[in-house]
């Protein structure tokens, strides 16, 4: 039986992996790592055990792993891609320092850790379209940049210490339970709760700019799915291309107006967040992911927007 520990465990992937790996394993082996003014609340907190899990402070990391016999952890600690460009330094502190305790941790306890990596690995020299699991990484944002550096250190703890480190490349993760805190990809997220509330959606990133997106139950499955995948078989185990759906904000706009037709955008462009999109893949090429443990992604377009919009209705109190 596993023992897992999630750091991060209340934001946005954190708050439903955790449910989920609890729901798999049993509630009393997956902790619920947190920071404090993060602290977990509700299912989360009455649902299993919560520890206090900051990635600067190793040794508290230590602990929990050793009272609650952890044998892997999901370390989610990192500043999303718009709020680490205003918060560069901090952003490297949790992310790469953070990163480099939790490998220390899992090095001296025998742990396998799952640290994400993102679409935001890449730069402008890469290949946009079709983007190779294996291929030029040059961001030019501190979260990019924070992201390539997880994926080689990750490698390196693996190659050299033989710590069983894995991970993806998570594209942008559209979710109606936990909202999305300052990342590029945002916008697809916050298109289906205007669509719910009946508002003119204002979007932030200018037509035809296509991104990576997955739905969260597929970014789960994936998360999961990777760790629990045979290690004979893994040529890569860090930075996994995975892909699932890629849209312009026109395309998710006329999926949503099938069923809401009244529905109406306009354009106001961020140019941060469009100078960072426009850095990014227009879709991943994930045959690797596919070949090495599998990966196939169960939601299109139309059925995640159908079940964002049915879901959105129920928790906005919008139903008809």
């Amino acid at each position: 039986m596993k023992n897992i520990l999630v750091i991060g465990s209340t934001g946005q992937i954190g708050s439903e992996l955790t449910r989920e790996l609890r729901r798999i394993y049993g509630g009393s082996h997956v902790v619920a790592g947190y920071i404090k003014g993060a602290e977990p609340k509700g299912e989360l907190l009455d649902g299993g055990p919560a520890a206090i899990a900051d990635v600067t402070d190793g040794a508290g990391i230590a602990d929990i792993v050793k009272n609650y016999h952890i044998d892997t952890i999901y370390n989610l600690a990192a500043l999303l891609s718009v709020v680490a460009e205003s918060k560069p330094r901090l952003a490297w502190k949790i992310g790469i320092e953070g990163l480099w305790n939790i490998l220390e941790v899992a090095r001296e306890n025998g742990c396998a850790v799952f640290t994400p990596s993102s679409i935001g690995s890449f730069g402008e020299s890469t290949p946009h379209d079709m983007t190779p699991q294996d291929t030029i990484q040059r961001p030019r944002t501190m979260y990019g940049i924070s992201k390539v550096t997880t994926e080689l250190l990750s490698d390196y703890y693996h190659l050299k210490y033989g710590v069983d480190t894995r991970s993806v490349r998570f594209p942008g993760v559209i979710s109606y339970v936990t909202p999305p805190g300052g990342g590029t990809t945002d916008y697809a997220v916050d298109i289906y709760y205007s669509a719910v509330r009946g508002e003119r959606f204002v979007c932030p990133i200018k037509e035809g700019t296509l991104m990576d997106m997955i739905y969260m139950p597929d970014a789960l499955k994936a998360s999961i799915q990777l760790m629990e995948a045979d290690p004979t078989r893994l040529v890569h185990h860090n930075g996994f291309n995975i892909a699932s759906l890629s849209f312009g904000p026109e395309t998710v706009f006329e999926a949503i107006r099938k069923y809401k037709p009244d529905f109406e955008m306009v354009y106001d462009i961020d140019p941060l967040k469009q100078g960072i999109a426009d850095s990014w893949p227009n879709m991943m090429d994930d045959s690797c992911a596919r070949n090495e443990w599998d990966w196939k992604p169960a939601y299109d377009l139309d059925a995640m927007t159908r079940d964002m919009l049915e879901k959105l209705a129920i928790k906005l109190g919008k139903g008809e």
